[in-house]
């Protein structure tokens, strides 16, 4: 018993003095103690010194608030700005697909109306590049499903109304000119061509314009072509109106002009009033232009003559005829038979004898045959 005692005191399991020297010595928990409260102090001391959070604890909160929400405000600003900025972007790109989508529009209108103008002016001889049908036909519809691109569309628009307009321009342009060329070579003979103005046989009241209500300028570039088509067309009609073509074809050779000359049977100085033109016996003889047969028989001097009366109130006078092709009162055309070459009258072999006389007074022939030559020439 003993001996067991003693073994447990010598383990020390509950020995009171090996108990106490095991605890937390006091002077190291209370170094402990301070050296916390020291750390406390420096947070805090750190914590009282930034800026924001010293505001909030001295009383100045509301103003670190009222910065916090305006810096949001910004933000918010600036996220507005950027989404007003995709939104506008969109909305120019639907602006633009819809002016591109007008335009086709308009062109397809302005591609119908050239169509018409060409056919118009071919039949008037005039040759005008035709708007290609197969760039019509390649040109997406900008209505059509996916991204178009919007650049190269654009540009083939422009191009192609570019192309009509240039089309319809030049078609103005020839027309005009040359209006202007038959005008000028029958006022040079002393023939009027009376064309038709712009605003001829338009009328009605006077009322006040309306909204929405304008031409669009395809329509007057249109409306001009188409004037300078129809005042073409009556200068062309002028022309056949005009004494100004050869009366004879063939073979033939002109023996005799106009003016003083030696009789061939006085051999004396004479006074020819016309073009003698030697021809084989039986040529035919066309009138020189539009008008009506006002005389078929003989005149003294002349033989056998027929005479047309032409709207510009010109005379032409056929002598020396061997037969008559023609009555009175028959209208005639440019190039119509009227009559056989012959030697009747006062003549020393077969010719024709051509006059043109105004207000019964004779006109030098040759000046309106080499008008028409010239103009001939520029109808191709």
């Amino acid at each position: 018993m003993r001996n067991q005692a003693n073994f447990r005191r010598s383990d020390g399991e509950h020995d009171p003095a090996r108990i106490r020297h095991q605890g937390i010595h006091p002077a190291l928990f209370y170094g402990m103690f301070a050296l916390l409260l020291a750390g406390n102090a420096l947070v805090g001391t750190a914590f009282l010194l930034a800026p924001d959070i010293s505001k909030l604890l001295s009383g100045q909160n509301e103003q670190v608030i009222a910065a916090y929400e305006d810096r949001i405000a910004q933000l918010r600003v600036e996220v507005d700005r950027l989404h007003s900025r995709s939104y506008a972007q969109a909305g120019d790109m639907n602006l633009q697909l819809q002016e591109l989508a007008q335009q086709q529009e308009v062109l397809q209108e302005q591609h119908q109306l050239v169509r018409v103008l060409v056919d118009k002016a071919g039949e008037l001889g005039i040759e005008a590049a035709a708007p290609a049908t197969g760039d019509m036909a390649d040109l997406t519809p900008l209505t059509a499903t996916g991204n178009p691109d919007v650049d190269a569309t654009a540009a083939a628009v422009a191009q192609m109304m570019g192309e009509t307009q240039f089309a319809m321009t030049s078609i103005a342009e020839t027309a005009t000119q040359r209006t202007d060329d038959i005008v000028s070579e029958l006022d040079g003979l002393g023939i009027q061509v009376d064309l038709p103005d712009s605003l001829d046989g338009v009328g009605g009241p006077l009322l006040a314009a309306e909204d929405g209500e304008e031409a669009t300028p395809m329509i007057d570039d249109a409306n001009a072509v188409m004037a300078a088509l129809l005042r073409y067309k009556v200068a062309r009609e002028s022309i056949d109106s005009a004494p100004i073509h050869m009366p004879i074809s063939g073979n033939f050779r002109q023996s005799s002009g106009f003016g003083n000359r030696t009789d061939p049977f006085t051999r004396g100085r004479a006074f020819h009033a016309g073009l003698d033109f030697a021809a084989p016996k039986g040529t035919t003889v066309f009138s020189a232009g539009k008008g009506v047969v006002s005389f078929v028989g003989s005149k003294a001097g002349y033989g056998n003559v027929v005479e047309v009366t032409h709207p510009n109130g010109l005379l032409t006078r056929y002598g020396h005829l061997s037969g008559f092709l023609s009555v009175e009162g028959q209208a005639v055309n440019t190039g119509t038979p009227i009559a056989k070459v012959g030697s009747t009258g006062r003549s020393t072999g077969p010719h024709l004898h051509f006059e043109i006389r105004k207000s019964d007074v004779a006109i030098n022939p040759k000046a309106f045959i080499d008008a028409g030559k010239r103009l001939l020439a520029m109808l191709g």
